[in-house]
């Protein structure tokens, strides 16, 4: 199945000697550079899943890397630093662009142990699993909305006329998740597979690159953060309820979980606007399926209007597709992703800033229906925003559950969640 990242790989390949293709496992990393990246390129292809493989390269790294270019080497991190060391001599003795392509299942090149980072020499494209729009194949132009909340034009009849999913269907697409694998099972595989996943990626992968004693406790962890996802860190709180040292818990655990991409965090944002915002981040687990495969949830208990879990999850599902999109276009638009709440009440839930200066706020809203009423702090922060000379409020976006785009007046619109990877007009 086509990948947005395709491009990326291959624009990157033609620039950098070292390219990194970054991101979960079962992303479809390996499927993407095996399949549809080297074909067309020739080249060698070799995995550290296989364990003879990965003995030779520890055991003469350079050596192992007298193969036909351009070389990829699949899950790279099982090697360790020795290899990096081996590709930075490598590239070194020869810049051309595109003969290393590696592929990683953790960020690696974070690991505070790792001494070689391929600083100069390397471009990292991150695959996240499955995009809606990739999914169902809707083509290129499909995951597409972030570039355009940075234009000036109406995003409303852009989407007008367009069918758009039910709330039924938005829930279901939540809790299906966008891992490949994941996509053609019915729930009981499907929470089978999600279970293995967490064993696999907890009990395997982060022993390779931490020697953290108490491995046991990721999957603890993993739950209650999939229990307050789109919620402040609270470390005290949540090292109180798991018995952890809070210091500990902050530096080891869950940077562990941000590594081997289980979860994500995303920073506050402050512009000066008041003497008192939040500093917390905000805590997300990277794949919604996941999320609610941990805390027993599925689409019928999530479409009760007393489930306490669907405003958070569908915030998930939204956070989740901006950070993909951000991956795919950031390097052009240079955006990072923050929340708001200041001590006084006003709070949106993600705002998006261009390295220019330009911002989008963003709420998510899990209802079918949007009122004036839900714009009153992207209102309140668009009337700071055009006080102030060195910035610039774009739009204010409440994406929701219903099926039509709507203005709210001045730069503020509701707009459908599908509209996040739906090919406009």
């Amino acid at each position: 199945m086509p990948r947005h990242a395709a491009e990326q790989v291959l624009q990157s390949l033609r620039e950098s000697p070292v390219v990194l293709v970054n991101g979960p496992r079962q992303a479809g990393k390996t499927t993407l550079v095996r399949d549809q990246i080297l074909p067309g390129l020739g080249g060698s292809f070799v995995t550290f899943d296989d364990e003879q493989q990965l003995q030779a390269c520890l055991a003469d790294p350079v050596t192992f890397l007298e193969r036909p270019f351009p070389m990829v080497i699949d899950e790279f991190q099982r090697a360790g630093d020795s290899l990096l060391r081996a590709v930075k001599a490598l590239v070194d003795r020869d810049r051309s662009p595109g003969r290393i392509l590696l592929t990683g299942s953790t960020r690696f090149l974070t690991v505070p142990h790792v001494t070689e980072s391929l600083a100069g020499r390397i471009h990292i494209v991150e695959l996240w699993p499955f995009a809606p729009g990739e999914a169902a194949r809707l083509g290129a132009g499909s995951d597409g909305l972030l570039p355009s909340l940075f234009q000036d034009s109406s995003l409303v009849s852009a989407f007008r006329g367009q069918t758009m999913p039910h709330r039924r269907e938005y829930l279901e697409a939540l809790c299906r998740g966008g891992y490949p694998e994941a996509q053609r099972l019915d729930p009981a595989a499907r929470r089978r597979f999600f279970a293995n996943y967490i064993r696999t990626v907890t009990q395997r992968d982060v022993p390779q690159i931490s020697r953290i004693q108490h491995i046991a406790e990721l999957p603890r962890i993993l739950r209650l953060l999939a229990a307050s996802t789109a919620q402040e860190v609270n470390d005290v709180d949540m090292a109180g309820r798991l018995s952890i040292d809070r210091r500990t818990l902050r530096a080891n655990y869950v940077p562990l979980l941000h590594t081997v991409y289980l979860a994500f965090e995303v920073p506050a944002w402050s512009r000066n606007l008041v003497a008192r915002v939040s500093k917390r981040s905000k805590s997300y687990l990277a794949d919604t399926g996941i999320a609610t495969h941990l805390i027993g949830a599925d689409p019928q208990r999530l479409a009760e209007p007393t489930a306490v879990a669907t405003g958070p999850l569908i915030e998930t599902f939204v956070a989740g597709l901006l950070v993909r999109q951000i991956a795919r276009f950031g390097d052009d638009l240079g955006v990072s992703v923050f929340h708001y709440r200041t001590h006084t009440g006003t709070e949106i839930d993600l705002v998006l800033e261009s390295f220019d200066g330009q911002i989008v706020g963003v709420e998510v809203k899990a209802t079918a229906s949007v009122r004036e009423d839900d714009f009153r702090h992207l209102r309140a922060l668009r009337d700071r925003l055009d006080g102030l000379a060195d910035t610039r409020f774009v739009r204010g976006v409440v994406f929701y559950s219903g099926s039509e785009p709507l203005s709210f007046g001045d730069r503020l619109e509701a707009l459908p969640i599908a509209t996040l990877w739906l090919p406009q007009s």
